[in-house]
């Protein structure tokens, strides 16, 4: 594993949620398409975070909202 690979694995997470600048993006894609090992690590996080995106649409039912909400301004 190269230097490449410790930043852009350590820049992962903010880069899946666009959170760098435009040139650290580019930086990072340049290595992905470089680096397959990388390109990996990237795609699984992405399905990772892609499966619980889609595991997680599901609404709090009315009454557990209202206890949770008692319960945080103290009425519980």
């Amino acid at each position: 594993m190269s230097e490449n690979c410790d930043v852009a694995l350590a820049e992962l997470y903010e880069y899946l949620d666009g959170e760098l600048t435009d040139e650290a993006r580019a930086r990072i894609e340049r290595h992905l398409l470089e680096c397959s090992p990388c390109l990996e690590a990237f795609d699984f996080e992405a399905e990772v975070r892609r499966i619980i995106a889609d595991r997680c649409r599901d609404q709090c039912p009315d009454e557990l909202r209202r206890r949770i909400q008692a319960a945080i301004d103290g009425n519980a």
